[in-house]
């Protein structure tokens, strides 16, 4: 009966939305309506569903309100505005926040308006780029059934938007069964707030459908162990297959990190032999699809080891070259260090991306800055809370709770090195590798957080006071050069000693005041 109800604001909610988004885009108006008005339809019906079974909670209907509007609006806004404003690249021209959704979503709908069939989007030698094919396979679909006549790029958005919101309800919905009522509060607006997630969200990609996926076998992990309800091993399995034919690595990683994290949680561990048969089984499967897509692209012989190898090999080194050849400071601290400190320079570097002083600096159009700026603001004030996790992590009395934390801290720092090292640096593909991981980063945010108000601690601030130190310098760094201001400009390993010193204060300084406070 409630959802009965909910439909006397779905619908007419829907109609309304729709017949808007189809009056202002291409095509006929009554097709446009039609397949506006399906998917928010179902979606607004999905949303509506997941808020109630969490017990219809207002503060919820925000979170949740707010990641859709946000989603959908901000790719509607920069689809005006980038062709007017933006980069003169084919991307920005064509209304897109990323090169790869531009790409995707074009050969999505050219692949819907070939009349081949949609399998081909799986085969690696129909020229389709998106690598697992999943993602053109679904906007592909959409464009068939939905919008045969035109080529409608929000209604993609729409689809990209909804997927990131029920995303943001099924974290939440698992996050409040694991770590209870406070930390799920604390995801959940981390998740439907964090820039990247929201630009990601708003574009033709593959990310949000990702973060669903993991969200999903989040919530049907946290239901199995709590009360066994079997509708939760469809969420498995569908959260799995999602995964799966989105990115089989990404698949894996999650596997094995839910995997690892609920075993380790577990009071009483037994370790069954079809367990590990299962996870076994999962990451050789994965591995062996895995190294068959790599190995068409780099189309030399080998096995499925040697392609995975060969292929991380040759994108670190694709990845730091196209950085350095893009940035003149860099090739300038390449001069000066020995060759084995190139790759773990690239990957610092690629953690601190995107650089927040060099967004504000940077003299570029104002809508690439916009972006560039909130994407920095996002990560800058979510990466002290990832780095001071360590200390509430050390400090926890239960022994497998503190391990299980513990594996999720390395778990989530293995893959931001991972990502900085695969994409080298890059301020694009590197952050959107990163997030893809967001819910494990969110939790252990929203752990580090409840636990230093809860202790009153005082390293909290100190690590906030250091990345301020960082900011101010290189702030002052990156304005003199882009201002070209000759006698303020310093050179960078002037600026790396300064933040080094002041810095090690902060820390030092703050360790001693501890200890004679003990005393």
């Amino acid at each position: 009966m409630k959802s009965l109800r909910d439909l006397l604001w779905i619908l007419p909610s829907s109609l309304l939305l729709g017949l808007l988004l189809s009056l202002l885009g291409p095509g006929s108006w009554w097709i446009g309506w039609l397949a506006y008005f399906i998917i928010l339809d179902l979606g607004l019906l999905a949303l509506s569903a997941l808020w109630r079974s969490a017990g219809a909670a207002c503060g919820l209907a925000w979170m949740l309100g707010l990641a859709l509007v946000l989603r959908l609006g901000i790719g509607i806004f920069f689809s005006y505005v980038l062709p007017v404003y933006g980069d003169n690249n084919e991307a920005n021209r064509a209304g897109y926040i990323y090169r790869d959704a531009y790409t995707y979503d074009a050969q999505a709908w050219d692949l819907a308006a070939s009349g081949d069939p949609l399998w081909k989007a799986f085969e690696r030698s129909s020229g389709i780029e998106e690598q697992y094919g999943g993602l053109t396979f679904t906007l592909g679909l959409t464009y068939r059934l939905l919008s045969p006549d035109a080529h409608r790029p929000w209604l993609t958005i729409l689809l990209s938007a909804l997927m990131g919101a029920l995303g943001v309800a099924l974290a939440w919905k698992g996050a409040r069964q694991v770590w209870g009522a406070g930390a799920a509060l604390v995801l959940g607006w981390i998740m439907a707030l964090y820039p990247e997630s929201l630009f990601s969200g708003a574009s033709q990609i593959r990310e949000p459908y990702l973060l669903l996926f993991i969200a999903m076998l989040l919530w049907a992990a946290s239901t199995l162990q709590a009360d066994r309800q079997r509708n939760a091993w469809i969420w498995l399995a569908g959260g799995t297959v999602g995964l799966f034919l989105f990115s089989p690595g990404v698949a894996v990683a999650a596997l094995v990190v839910l995997g690892i994290w609920f075993w380790l949680a577990r009071r009483e561990v037994h370790i069954r032999w079809w367990w590990v048969a299962g996870v076994a089984a999962v990451i050789v499967l994965a591995g062996l699809l895995l190294s068959q897509i790599v190995a068409g692209t780099l189309r030399v012989p080998g096995g499925p080891l040697a392609n995975l190898v060969n292929w991380l090999k040759l994108s670190m080194n694709f990845g730091a070259y196209v950085t350095t050849q893009n940035s003149g400071w860099l090739q300038t601290i390449f001069q000066a260090l020995p060759d084995p400190l190139h790759l773990p320079f690239i990957v610092a570097y690629g953690i601190a991306q995107p650089v927040l002083p060099a967004a504000i600096a940077d003299p570029g159009v104002w809508p690439v800055r916009l972006i560039g700026i909130l994407r920095g603001l996002g990560w800058y004030a979510l990466l002290p809370f990832l780095l001071y996790c360590l200390r509430p992590i050390w400090k926890t009395a239960d022994r497998r709770a503190r391990l299980a934390w513990f594996w999720l801290w390395l778990a989530v720092w293995f893959w931001i090195i991972l990502a900085s090292a695969r994409a080298g640096g890059d301020q694009w593909d590197n952050p959107r590798y990163r997030v893809i991981l967001l819910m494990f980063q969110a939790a252990l945010a929203a752990y580090a957080l409840l636990w230093a108000r809860q202790n009153h601690d005082r390293w909290l601030g100190r690590v906030l006071a250091v990345e301020g130190i960082f900011l101010l310098f290189f702030g002052y760094w990156y304005i003199a050069r882009y201002t070209h201001w000759q006698a303020g400009q310093v050179h960078i390993f002037v600026i790396f000693a300064l933040i080094a010193v002041f810095g090690g204060l902060i820390l030092v300084g703050g360790w001693l005041w501890d200890r004679r406070k003990k005393r």
